[in-house]
């Protein structure tokens, strides 16, 4: 019998709301899978022999239904102080945030409960203590394909290699796992960002367990979305382009945590990412108006906008804006956040590759460590 189960809960408090992502899958009952519907992470520390799961085995997450979630904000006195239901989009994905407020601002525990699909009835898919990320409020981003791995997705036998093998199987880059983790060795809440199919999760979170890195939260792109030609943000040009996708999850992080003191990025300089990270660090420091950004990116090869993206882009864009506002506000001397950004070499003598049309001014190159292995 199938039973709706959480695959993904992300809950980020910052001082203006609790950001949450979550995904739900119908998925039938087995001891194989735990709370959040993913196969179980081995116990086994770093550097375990014992093979991790092949993606292949989590592609019953391709399915898609709409569901209904109840969330219930418990305080630590366990007095309930927030309840409120959300609908998911077609493919049982939500993304909502709850105001702060003098009451919301003391939920510790999030209870969260299905309620379409059996009628009268709430099934229990857990509970969570929402993440609060410290101050000053630091974060490191980082790719993962062939920035913490060495995958390859260039042609169809390597496409059907990354679905039923272990990521075991391909070389782990050590110097951006040592950079990722030191950084989260002084206080960075980590983020990994890849444009895997949403299915690779499991393998990713297990891969990541097995090497040392435990907290981070994990963003990736629902390639259901790109193959519907009515519901979703991605289009099929974006399961070729990472643009769009990357530079908007960049936006979803930071409208999660609010902006940050301190941001380390990390890519590779395979594709986009060094045009992506320049171009965020030039929306968060320089006085660059959404609009205008906007225009700029919309045709640019890199993103190539639909017309359903056009305003939805925009949108974001305008909110982290009123986000930067609203933070300098709260500052007596101009706000500059700090950002490093990381490029994984493709070779020893690789060179950046900046299209500088997508700046209106030179981009600031000097925030970039090229490094290979």
């Amino acid at each position: 019998m199938k039973r709706p189960v959480l695959t993904k809960f992300l809950a980020i408090i910052n001082n203006e709301n609790i950001g949450i992502r979550a995904s739900v899958a119908l998925l039938r009952a087995s001891k194989k899978y735990n709370m959040l519907g993913m196969a179980s992470l081995s116990d086994d520390h770093e550097g375990s022999h014992v093979i991790s799961p092949s993606p292949i085995k989590s592609i019953k997450l391709l399915s898609s239904n709409r569901f209904r979630l109840k969330i219930v904000g418990i305080t630590s006195k366990r007095e309930e102080v927030f309840n409120e239901d959300f609908e998911s989009d077609s493919f049982g994905n939500f993304s909502f945030r709850i105001p702060i407020t003098s009451k919301t601002a003391e939920i510790s525990i999030l209870q969260v409960y299905e309620v379409s699909k059996v009628m009268g009835l709430l099934l229990n898919l857990g509970s969570y203590m929402p993440l609060r990320i410290a101050t000053p409020k630091k974060l490191v981003i980082s790719d993962f394909d062939r920035t913490l791995i060495e995958t390859k997705y260039s042609s169809l036998k390597e496409i059907y290699q990354s679905l039923t093998q272990s990521l075991d199987n391909y070389g782990k880059v050590d110097k951006s796992v040592q950079i990722l983790k030191s950084y989260i060795d002084q206080g960075y809440h980590p983020f990994i960002l890849s444009a895997s199919p949403h299915f690779y999760e499991n393998s990713i979170r297990d891969w990541l367990y097995r090497n040392g890195i435990y907290t981070a939260a994990i963003l990736l792109k629902d390639y259901r979305e790109a193959l519907s030609y009515s519901s979703g943000l991605l289009a099929m040009k974006d399961i070729g382009k990472q643009g769009l996708y990357k530079f908007n999850n960049l936006l979803e992080i930071l409208g999660l945590t609010g902006i940050p003191d301190e941001l380390i990025l990390m890519g590779d300089n395979f594709e986009s990412d060094p045009a992506i990270y320049l171009l965020l660090s030039a929306l968060i420091n320089e006085d660059i108006p959404p609009w205008t950004l906007w225009n700029r990116v919309k045709t640019h090869q890199i993103f190539k906008l639909t017309q359903r993206q056009h305003s939805y882009f925009l949108n974001k864009i305008y909110q982290l804006k009123n986000m930067i506002v609203s933070k300098k506000g709260s500052y007596e001397k101009e706000l500059h956040p700090k950002i490093k950004i990381y490029i994984r070499k493709k070779s020893t003598k690789d060179i950046l590759k900046i299209p500088h049309n997508l700046f209106s001014s030179n981009p600031r190159v000097d925030q970039i460590e090229l490094y290979d292995d």
